[in-house]
């Protein structure tokens, strides 16, 4: 696991409000760069950690009483799951996430907290949102077992609502596709309503 060095993050905050022309020692910013360090730490936490170690760090699966045998229609869905995240491009937030991520279940079904808890991790990186969708997916298939999983995402970014075209309704709309949902839009349908 890799550390976040909130030193560094400090002293490098420090040195942008100077760049900035503000006073980083007037009693508004003073204790500024260390809050910065702090939620840093907090909001950029799934950096810590690969795609594999977030499937381990959730890897509690269940198996008993689960008969998918010619059930391959049924799933598990979890809609809406509020998050947000950074833009790796201009470290800028998008916001007003919602996430729907289902699978298919094979021989073992995951808790349902976990594909929040999941899906929590991975945005809590520097991201596009493209890959956020790919990063549940490939996770949920760890975890899981499954081919079938679908992720849709909807979002506000500000690197276009607050900055450049100031176009404050747009929200950008991901879903990332693997197995029988790709092919079986009767199939997708069901979750995206």
């Amino acid at each position: 696991m890799k550390k976040i060095d909130t030193a560094k993050i400090e002293k490098n905050i420090y040195e942008i409000l100077l760049a900035l022309g503000a006073d980083p020692e007037c009693e508004g910013l003073k204790e500024t760069p260390k809050r910065v360090a702090k939620m840093y730490e907090e909001v950029f936490e799934g950096m810590n950690y690969s795609n594999e170690e977030i499937a381990q760090k959730f890897d509690k699966t269940f198996s008993a009483d689960l008969d998918v045998e010619g059930h391959t229609k049924d799933m598990v869905v979890v809609k809406d799951i509020d998050a947000f995240s950074y833009c790796e491009h201009h470290m800028a937030l998008m916001y007003n996430m919602k996430i729907d991520v289902a699978y298919i279940p094979q021989d073992k079904v995951i808790g349902l907290s976990k594909i929040a808890r999941i899906v929590d991790m991975v945005t809590k990186r520097l991201q596009l949102q493209e890959r956020i969708g790919t990063d549940i997916a490939d996770i949920i298939q760890m975890v899981t077992g499954s081919k079938d999983v679908a992720v849709i995402i909807r979002a506000n970014h500000s690197c276009m609502t607050a900055r450049g075209i100031k176009n404050v309704n747009s929200k950008t709309y991901t879903q990332t596709l693997r197995g029988k949902f790709e092919t079986d839009a009767v199939l997708l349908n069901r979750i995206m309503y």
